[in-house]
């Protein structure tokens, strides 16, 4: 094998995993953007629950009062 065929081969496997990892981070984006999306959904549904429940805005840094 000339240096030239396996220069040849190496640029071709290369580009195959580049195309493969560029498919693989924008499958993982679409899907990230999906969960952020749903986190703040219920984000927001809890936040509603707890104004609901208690009248006050929530605080999550807050100690619970038996601490």
């Amino acid at each position: 094998m000339t240096d030239i065929t396996h220069l040849e081969e190496q640029i071709a496997h290369l580009t195959r995993t580049v195309e493969e990892l560029s498919d693989i981070v924008a499958r993982q984006e679409t899907e990230l953007a999906l969960a952020t999306r749903r986190l703040a959904i219920l984000m927001e549904r809890e936040a509603t629950r707890e104004l609901d429940g208690g009248g006050t805005v929530p605080m999550a840094d807050q100690r619970p009062p038996h601490w």
